[in-house]
């Protein structure tokens, strides 16, 4: 397999809804959970390039561009687009859409630096192929 064909297929997809229990007291997602939630598929992601024990060592530049309001479903987004030696760095898009229309809009983007470890939990090369 190519560099090029394992960063697609490492591409991890995500879909949830908005429940009332994940918003704050203007009824849109809490900008926490949305980072919480980017996270995890950006770790998904690195894992799944790496297929290695990675820790998150940075986020960088999330952006809000839109407000999240409860009832809507979200597609989050994981993408490869730097490999170092022993880091990566993962893009996490958030898409939110109506739940009855066919309305879709990127609503937050953000980037994550992960760190490949070993079992003494000290930075390993990345496996890149």
């Amino acid at each position: 397999m190519t560099l090029e064909e394992k960063i697609k297929q490492a591409e991890t997809r995500i879909f949830k809804a908005v429940f009332p229990n994940t918003t704050n007291h203007y009824d849109t997602l809490f900008g926490g959970t949305a980072m919480q939630m980017m996270d995890e598929v950006a770790f998904i992601t690195a894992t799944r390039f790496t297929r290695q024990m990675v820790v998150t060592v940075s986020s960088d530049k999330i952006d809000f561009k839109k407000p999240i309001p409860a009832g809507t479903i979200v597609e989050l987004i994981g993408k490869i687009i730097h490999i170092g030696n022993k880091s990566l760095k993962v893009s996490v898009e958030i898409f939110m859409e109506q739940m009855y229309s066919d309305h879709r809009e990127k609503a937050v983007e953000g980037e994550f630096t992960f760190v490949a470890i070993g079992k003494d939990k000290k930075p390993v090369e990345v496996n890149k192929v």
